[in-house]
């Protein structure tokens, strides 16, 4: 049974990351304002946000399968304060900060409309101080740290935001969508 939690936290985790990528590049280059792959404005928010319910979800299960495998030895305390964790506590901290900014982004995203889109937006930007935080996690800690296959899904997970950003970037001025 330990196997399965640990096994399971960690593809989740992965999981996660990956998706998260998705949600990133997805809401780097929605903000463009031109459609995306001739996908139509509704179709690429849905994705966003669909793949954003998965990639929590997936977050979820990896922080809670870690928490009751003996192998990880997280406190509760350690899933929500950053640097406390026994087992190399920098690279735990950063996955313990992405986690929190993404439940800041959730709790927020659930009230949107009593917070306003002004406010809302001003959470939500911190998806991008989130993102390379999970990375730096993943890729730092647990026992798959050095393996290439983790190193290439890390490279292909910065490439994909890389390539959003460069997309957006590039756009001439004046067609930037003022969501």
């Amino acid at each position: 049974m330990n196997d399965a939690l640990w096994y399971l936290g960690r593809g989740a985790g992965l999981m996660s990351l990956i998706l998260l990528t998705v949600v990133v590049a997805l809401g780097v280059a929605s903000r463009a304002g031109r459609p995306l792959a001739g996908l139509p404005r509704f179709a690429v928010s849905a994705v966003h946000r669909n793949a954003a319910l998965l990639a929590v979800s997936l977050l979820a299960v990896h922080v809670l399968t870690l928490l009751f495998d003996p192998y990880a030895q997280l406190k509760v305390v350690d899933l929500v304060v950053p640097f406390r964790g026994a087992y190399q506590p920098v690279w735990l901290g950063l996955g313990t900060l992405a986690f929190d900014v993404i439940l800041a982004i959730v709790v927020t995203s659930l009230l949107r409309a009593r917070l306003g889109v002004r406010a809302w937006r001003a959470v939500h930007w911190l998806a991008y101080a989130a993102w390379p935080l999970a990375l730096l996690h993943g890729l730092w800690v647990g026992s798959d740290a050095s393996e290439p296959w983790l190193l290439a899904t890390a490279v292909t997970c910065a490439a994909v935001v890389a390539a959003g950003v460069v997309w957006r970037v590039a756009l001439p001025s004046g067609l930037d969508s003022p969501r």
